[in-house]
């Protein structure tokens, strides 16, 4: 048997990132985020290969696939699954913030989904960088989406009614409320969707507000009677007990939400499995699930103000913690703002690469009136390379927003567990350059 350490060069030497894609033509909802979704099938939750509602929400999609296991047998897991996680998501010298985040901290997918199996045994496995990446990833704007363990590992603990609440710090804390186990295993229970529930803004389920044999297997509800969160939202309630549970759950939240502020992601928890549907309402269900969680993600923040004749430079790394000056990620944007005062005749705006820096193409847009996108910016240069110039022929008085784009990426390939990256692997922890403006 291969030693750990001949395991990690040989991974390291093709590539940390290894994931499933699975890509669609459906234009994301929110510029600004190198994919749509990151499915976690890691160490101790089921290994899914497929999640059949990001196809029909058109949803490009990443996985990481730890090796296949069940619950009736001992797991098997590898030295490769072991490095991989802990290289995808807690980061590596190649990605050193890891696969969910840029290099300044903000979300690279829109939006995660974690699956069922055993939230604090996976916890574990993460280890604290990669639980500290998945707060972020939230903190900053990222959506979260989990099932059964994906909703448990989400909360701050669990609460059962005769004992004292249990917090972990295995747990992500991303809804930071409690859940409560069902005790109910291996079988199905009809779902109410709440009256006026969001989830009815993307699917009507067959015109009906009962979706009948959800899948249901020692999952949880969330507990909103004891310490619970401002801003949560029922969406769903279990409607039976679906055989005999360990304590009652009719009537309490089996689908939940929450988003802490605007700049955060919003958070989806269901304590039961739809994602197992390949049609129907409960097909329809998750996806609901992962639409509502997509359009709550965290409003774009701007970097900073540039000031006349300041060349502001975006050179720092990750682990200089400078999000405001770090380098920008693939299929990202970077937003400032200018004050531009009365009677400007001419204003440049001039994009400028740093000394050594390899070949990337990064796009540079102004807009006198919203954030600049690539699509509907007033101003914007296109040329391949770094260097760029905007020239403003007397530009409005107020505030000017000015972005860049970084449009190189890497490449990918499927592997035994998922998709590896390879190409450009350097934009993985940022292209630095310098922005300055004058008039």
């Amino acid at each position: 048997m291969e030693s750990n350490k001949l395991i990690f060069n040989k991974l390291l030497a093709l590539t940390i990132c290894s994931t499933l894609i699975v890509d669609t033509q459906a234009q994301t909802r929110q510029k600004g985020f190198y994919k749509d979704l990151f499915m976690d099938s890691g160490m101790m939750l089921t290994s899914r290969v497929d999640l059949p509602s990001a196809r029909l929400a058109g949803f490009t999609m990443e996985s990481f696939i730890s090796t296949p296991h069940s619950y009736t047998e001992k797991y098997s897991f590898t030295d490769a699954d072991t490095i991989m996680q802990a290289q995808l998501i807690g980061g590596s010298a190649i990605d050193e913030n890891g696969i969910l985040l840029y290099p300044d901290g903000a979300p690279r997918f829109r939006v995660v989904y974690m699956n069922g199996g055993r939230a604090k045994s996976h916890g574990g496995t993460l280890g604290e960088q990669g639980r500290k990446n998945y707060r972020t990833f939230v903190a900053n704007g990222g959506g979260y989406v989990g099932s059964c363990a994906g909703a448990f590992i989400a909360s701050l603990g669990t609460k059962l009614p005769d004992k004292e609440a249990a917090p972990t710090d295995l747990y992500l804390g991303v809804w930071p409320g409690f859940t409560t186990g069902t005790g109910l295993e291996k079988s199905w229970t009809d779902v109410d969707i709440e009256p006026g529930s969001p989830l009815l803004r993307y699917y009507q389920f067959g015109h009906r507000m009962r979706i009948d044999s959800v899948r249901h297997n020692g999952g949880c509800y969330g507990n909103t009677t004891f310490r619970c969160p401002e801003g949560t939202e029922v969406l769903a309630r279990y409607a039976t007990p679906g055989g005999e549970p360990k304590r009652p759950i009719i009537g309490e939240p089996v689908i939940w939400a929450y988003k802490a502020n605007e700049h955060t992601g919003r958070v989806v928890l269901c304590g039961s499995h739809p994602e197992d549907a390949i049609e129907g309402a409960r097909l329809e269900l998750t996806a609901a699930m992962l639409k509502y969680a997509m359009d709550g993600t965290g409003k774009p923040t701007i970097k900073g103000e540039l000031k006349k004749g300041e060349p502001r430079r975006m050179t720092c790394y990750t682990h200089d913690n400078n999000p405001a000056y770090t380098r920008i990620g693939d299929k990202q944007y970077h937003h400032f703002s200018v004050q531009v005062p009365e009677g400007v005749d001419t204003l440049t705006i001039t994009l400028a690469s740093t000394e050594g820096t390899q070949r990337f193409d990064l796009y540079l847009f102004a807009d006198s009136r919203q954030l600049a996108f690539k699509d509907e910016a007033e101003h914007s240069d296109l040329h391949l390379g770094i260097g760029k110039q905007l020239t403003l022929v007397r530009p409005k008085a107020g505030t000017l927003y000015v972005s860049v784009f970084c449009d190189t990426t890497v490449e990918s390939r499927q592997t035994r567990y998922g998709t590896q990256y390879g190409g450009r692997l350097d934009v993985l922890n940022g292209v630095p350059y310098s922005i300055k403006v004058d008039y």
